[in-house]
């Protein structure tokens, strides 16, 4: 397979050597539950990572799972969940063979989708479309690092850039509803950028 294999994260983890990693939830999460835009609900955490947005979730009443492919990253979350005295169902997958017996009525979507190889994109946003109830929303943190070599073609990640032209590619209406930019932008210490928009899935 083309793309970070699972090794890889299980190293990645396994090392510490996990950049994108700011040791709390994004910012942006606090910003739509105070809005009211997010409120408890059967929600999906893709690519949870460490889980401090599974935590937070939990902690706000949502009926939250986490899914990731590397063993030590679900690992991460449980002693975070434990620590934080809440729980959340966790699944160890590959988020491109994995189906929910259920649609949710949210998904999380900020750290995997720039995890994933560009060529499997398409699979992946027909999932999260298949995965969500009609009406269901799509809370994305779409990553902003274009490299010096995307002038020349290069496709260097991961994390790999998520262009919004992109993006309206990969989630196009009428499947799914978008608001009106501009959207927040959210800075990460480690001199990343997300933008974030809120997708209904039609």
């Amino acid at each position: 397979m083309t793309g970070p294999t699972k090794d890889f994260w299980e190293e990645r983890f396994a090392t510490g050597n996990t950049p994108w990693d700011r040791g709390a939830s994004s910012p942006q999460l606090a910003a739509w539950l105070r809005a009211g835009l997010l409120k408890p609900c059967r929600i999906l955490v893709p690519g949870c990572g460490s889980g401090y947005e599974v935590v937070d979730l939990a902690l706000a009443g949502f009926e939250v799972t986490g899914l990731d492919y590397a063993d030590k990253a679900i690992a991460r979350t449980h002693r975070n969940l434990k620590k934080a005295g809440v729980n959340a169902t966790l699944i160890q997958a590959d988020v491109l063979a994995w189906e929910p017996d259920r649609p949710f009525e949210a998904i999380y979507e900020q750290t995997c989708l720039c995890a994933l190889y560009p060529d499997q994109w398409r699979d992946y946003a027909d999932r999260l479309h298949r995965w969500l109830v009609p009406g269901g929303r799509l809370f994305a943190l779409f990553m902003q690092w274009l490299r010096d070599g995307a002038a020349e073609g290069s496709i260097q990640g991961p994390p790999y850039h998520c262009d919004i032209n992109a993006m309206r590619a990969m989630f196009p209406e009428p499947s799914w509803a978008w608001e009106k930019p501009p959207y927040p932008r959210t800075t990460h210490p480690a001199g990343l950028a997300e933008i974030a928009v809120v997708l209904e899935r039609r």
